[in-house]
C-alpha cells in the first residue's frame, strides 16, 4: 500500500512563509513526478508546482517567483517552500506522486490527505 503524508500547513499572515513536506512510503517500485496541487473552497483543484527528475520545476503562473518546489530522492520527499504568501493562496494543499506500485507493476497517480494553508491577518 502506498501512502503520501503531508505536513507543514497552518495559519500565516500575508507576506509570511510556510514550508510543506510530503513523504511517500509503502509499496513503491519507482517514484516519478511529484508535485503539489491546491483546492480553495468552491473552486476546482489546481496545479501549484510539479517536478520530475532533472527538472527545475513547473509552476502555476500565480506562484512563480514566490514558491519553490524541491525533492529529496533518497527520502522520497517533496517540499514546497512558499514565500510572500497572499490571502488568495489559502487552500487545502495536496501532494501528488506518479509512481509504479511494486505489488502490481502498474503506474498511477496517488494523493495525500491534504494540509490546510490559511493566509490571513
Amino acid at each position: 500500500q502506498v501512502q503520501l503524508v503531508e505536513s507543514g500547513g497552518g495559519l500565516v499572515q500575508p507576506g509570511g512563509s510556510l514550508r510543506l513536506s510530503c513523504v511517500a512510503s509503502g509499496s513503491i517500485f519507482s517514484l516519478n513526478a511529484m508535485g503539489w496541487y491546491r483546492q480553495a473552497p468552491g473552486k476546482q483543484r489546481e496545479l501549484v508546482a510539479t517536478t520530475t527528475s532533472g527538472s527545475t520545476g513547473n509552476y502555476a503562473d500565480s506562484v512563480k517567483g514566490r514558491f519553490t518546489i524541491s525533492r529529496d530522492y533518497a527520502k522520497a520527499t517533496v517540499y514546497l517552500q512558499m514565500n510572500s504568501l497572499k490571502p488568495e493562496d489559502t487552500a487545502v494543499y495536496y501532494c501528488n506522486a506518479n509512481l509504479v506500485d511494486l505489488r502490481t507493476g502498474v503506474r498511477g497517480d496517488y494523493w495525500g490527505q491534504g494540509t490546510q494553508v490559511t493566509v490571513s491577518s
